[in-house]
C-alpha cells in the first residue's frame, strides 16, 4: 500500500516540491541550503550550543534560511499544514540528539482570530510530533495568546518584546506545578514569543520550561552563516543529526507511520 501510494502521491521536497526518496525531507539541492544548529555551532569551536544570557531557545534543529526557511514559510502561510510531518521529524530528530525530557509539551498559542484565520497552529502541528517523541502529554489549552498582538515579524527588536510582554494566559496551576514543560515554536528570532511564555508558565508554578524550535536566526544565536562546505549536507538519522560531507540529503526518521 505504501508503494501504491508513493506511486499515486510521489514524496516531494519540503521547500521546492521536487521528487525526493521515501522519508527524505529536501533533495540534494534545497539540502545544500540547511544549516544545522549543532554543525553550525561545532564549526565555531564549542561543544554545545552557547546560549546568551536568558536565551529561551534549548533545542534548535536548524538556523533559519535557506530551504529550511522556505518550508517553514510554506508550512505557515501557504496553507500547507502536511508539512508539520516531515519538519516535526527534523524537531523530533533534534529533541533526540539533545536528549531531552519533559513531563508535557506545549505550543506557543495563536490568538483565537488568528488561528480562525489560518486554520490551524503550526506550532501545534510541530509540538505533537515532540510529544510523540518524548512520550510526553500534549497540552494545547494551557497557554493561550489573550491578547492579539501585532505579527512579530513587524516590529524592531525591542518593539517585539514589548509587543508580547503580556501576551500569554496561563491554566490551571495544578496542570504545572513543579513539572518541565516543552514549549515548542517553528522560528526563534529575538525569542521574545518564547521569553513572555515561559515567564508565564513559572509564575504559574512550572519548575523548568525548555525552549524547543525547528528554526532560529542566525542573529538570535551565534550568527554562523548558512552556507554549509561544499559538497556537504545534513544527515539526520534515526539515533543523531550531523554534518556529514557527501550527504545530499535529509532523511527523516526510518518510520514515518503515525
Amino acid at each position: 500500500m505504501r508503494l501504491l501510494g508513493d506511486l499515486l502521491s510521489p514524496p516531494r521536497c519540503a521547500a521546492c516540491e521536487s521528487a525526493v526518496p521515501r522519508h527524505y525531507v529536501f533533495c540534494a539541492a534545497c539540502a545544500a541550503s540547511v544549516e544545522s544548529y549543532a554543525a553550525g555551532v561545532a564549526r565555531a569551536g564549542a561543544s554545545a550550543p552557547a546560549h546568551n544570557e536568558g536565551d529561551p531557545v534549548d533545542v534548535a534543529f536548524g538556523y533559519y534560511g535557506g530551504a529550511l526557511a522556505t518550508a517553514i514559510r510554506r508550512l505557515k502561510y501557504e496553507d500547507r499544514p502536511h508539512l508539520a510531518r516531515p519538519l516535526g521529524e527534523l524537531l523530533r530528530g533534534a529533541c533526540r540528539t539533545a536528549e531531552t525530557r519533559a513531563d508535557a509539551v506545549l505550543p506557543v498559542p495563536l490568538h483565537p482570530r488568528r488561528l480562525a484565520t489560518r486554520g490551524y497552529n503550526q506550532a501545534a502541528l510541530l509540538a505533537a510530533h515532540v510529544a510523540k517523541e518524548l512520550g510526553a502529554p500534549l497540552l494545547t489549552s494551557v497557554l493561550a495568546r489573550a491578547i492579539d498582538t501585532v505579527p512579530q515579524v513587524e516590529l524592531s527588536v525591542d518593539g517585539r518584546h514589548d509587543n508580547v510582554g503580556n501576551a500569554f494566559a496561563v491554566g490551571p496551576r495544578a496542570l504545572l506545578e513543579g513539572r518541565t514543560l516543552a514549549l515548542v515554536d517553528d522560528v526563534s528570532t529575538t525569542g521574545a514569543t518564547l521569553r513572555a511564555c515561559r515567564r508565564a508558565l513559572l509564575a504559574r508554578g512550572a519548575r523548568r520550561v525548555i525552549g524547543l524550535v525547528l528554526a532560529r536566526t542566525p542573529s538570535s544565536a551565534l550568527g554562523i552563516p548558512l552556507a554549509l562546505d561544499a559538497g556537504a549536507g545534513l544527515d539526520l538519522g534515526v539515533d543523531r543529526a550531523c554534518a556529514s560531507s557527501g550527504c545530499a540529503n535529509v532523511p527523516m526518521r526510518a518510520n514515518l507511520r503515525n
